[in-house]
C-alpha cells in the first residue's frame, strides 16, 4: 500500500464522508495491509450505505479472509438481496456463485 496513496484516500473521505465510494475505496486499500481495519470500515460502509451494492462482495471476501464465514455467508445474503431490489443482474451473479462457492467449501 502505497502511503500517499493511503494520504489521498483519506482526504477524499474526510472530504466527503457522505459519498459511499471514498469508503469504499478507503477499505479496499486496507484491505492489502490491515484486514481487521478494512473490515472496520466495511461495515461501517454496509451500516450507512446499504443500498450500495459494490461494497458487499469485499465485505464478505474480508470476512473469509479473517475467517468469519458464517459473517460472511450473512453479508452475501443480504448483497443478494440488494442487489435484486436494485435489479443489479452482474452483481447478484457475482455474489450468488461466491456465496455458493463459500457454502460448498463448509460441508
Amino acid at each position: 500500500m502505497s502511503e500517499q496513496r493511503l494520504k489521498t484516500l483519506i482526504k477524499f473521505y474526510e472530504e466527503d464522508p457522505y459519498h459511499p465510494f471514498n469508503l469504499y475505496a478507503l477499505a479496499l486499500e486496507y484491505q492489502k495491509t490491515d484486514l481487521n481495519k478494512s473490515d472496520e470500515l466495511f461495515n461501517k460502509l454496509l451500516h450507512d450505505f446499504p443500498e450500495y451494492v459494490p461494497s458487499y462482495y469485499h465485505a464478505a471476501r474480508v470476512k473469509v479472509e479473517l475467517d468469519q464465514r458464517e459473517a460472511a455467508l450473512l453479508v452475501y445474503q443480504k448483497g443478494l438481496q440488494v442487489a435484486r431490489q436494485q435489479n443489479e443482474r452482474k452483481a447478484e451473479q457475482e455474489l450468488r456463485s461466491a456465496y455458493d462457492e463459500l457454502m460448498f467449501d463448509l460441508q
